[in-house]
């Protein structure tokens, strides 16, 4: 879930268009995430090919990062290395909370009842290796760049962003910025119109801009501070110390100023010092990476799409077209 404190954060609302000739670092997994828990059959069954191969986030990655392309934003999609072994717990929690899931989804569909089907079945995602090798093959074929990050991939979009390799990161968490991001941006993987669950009521949804220099002057903390807060209100490392929401870790933090003041006010219970976390947030592993961007495999995109996993090819065709003139159109851009 990542560090839920985007409510005391300062953001403004960005058109699409504000971001043309613009790189952006994506969050791969929470992305893959979305597509799989989204793409779906209105039972809550992902989208599969004749053989029973789920392809939710083939579809996912070729019509939205299509859809980006198209207006003449660039794409680096980043992925998960390996986690921190203290993150071992929270991954085990996430784990039974899929697989619990997945059977009340079971169990809904044996009832007949679509509605808490499609719900349950949104709770119970899981990225397989083929799953994840599927989609670096898929982006590679479109040209749009892969990075493999040693650790977290929030931890290594921040670190494209400092060294000015790309514009900002994109995810819908916060961590980013705790990882020293100078730009986040929301919502950008499901800009659009958007239909609200069980309402029958569609929004707008537009892209969030967060720039940690002015998170940093309004709330009138340092980023270490901010930090700080991220470990009372919790991370994928620790969960929130019980009664702590944004608003008031950021009073206890702006009062006590230090980690060790402000531990002194809380009742840290948990198998992980905090002091072990409050340090890979600030210095997380990370590699230097090149950004390439390559040529568009227009024949590898049809066989992989079309002949083995059965799309559409007219669709197909077109997202090939769509992208071959996106890049013609900014071609300067797209080769540097």
């Amino acid at each position: 879930m990542g560090v839920q404190i985007s409510n005391i954060l300062p953001k403004k609302e960005i058109e699409i268009t504000d971001l043309s000739g613009k790189t952006i670092a994506v969050d791969a997994f929470l992305w893959l995430h979305q597509f799989l828990s989204i793409i779906r059959q209105p039972d809550g069954t992902p989208l599969k090919d004749s053989k029973g191969r789920i392809t939710s986030h083939l579809s996912g990655i070729l019509y939205r990062s299509a859809k980006l392309i198209e207006n003449n934003i660039k794409l680096v999609w980043v992925f998960d290395g390996r986690a921190p072994d203290f993150k071992s717990s929270t991954t085990k929690e996430r784990r039974a909370i899929k697989e619990e899931a997945d059977r009340k989804w079971k169990d809904a569909l044996e009832r007949g009842d679509f509605v808490e089907a499609r719900k349950a079945a949104q709770a119970a995602t899981f990225l397989t290796d083929e799953i994840i090798e599927q989609s670096k093959s898929l982006l590679d074929y479109m040209g749009i760049p892969v990075v493999q990050a040693p650790s977290e991939g929030e931890a290594q979009c921040a670190y494209l962003c400092e060294k000015n390799l790309v514009y900002s990161v994109a995810s819908q968490d916060s961590d980013s910025l705790l990882f020293n991001s100078p730009k986040l941006i929301r919502n950008l993987s499901i800009t659009g119109k958007r239909k609200l669950p069980r309402q029958g009521v569609f929004i707008d949804v537009k892209p969030e801009l967060i720039e940690l220099k002015d998170v940093l002057k309004e709330l009138k903390i340092s980023r270490e501070q901010l930090v700080m807060v991220g470990l009372l209100v919790g991370t994928d490392y620790n969960p929130g110390i019980r009664g702590f929401g944004p608003k008031k870790a950021l009073s206890l933090v702006a009062k006590e100023k230090t980690l060790k003041n402000v531990l002194s006010n809380v009742d840290w219970d948990f198998d992980t010092p905090a002091e072990k976390i409050y340090e890979f947030f600030l210095n997380p592993p990370t590699i230097e990476s090149d950004i390439n961007f390559k040529p568009l495999q227009a024949d590898k995109i049809l066989e992989m799409l079309v002949n083995k996993h059965e799309f559409s090819q007219e669709r197909v065709e077109k997202v090939i077209k769509t992208l071959t003139d996106a890049k013609q159109t900014s071609l300067g851009s797209w080769l540097k």
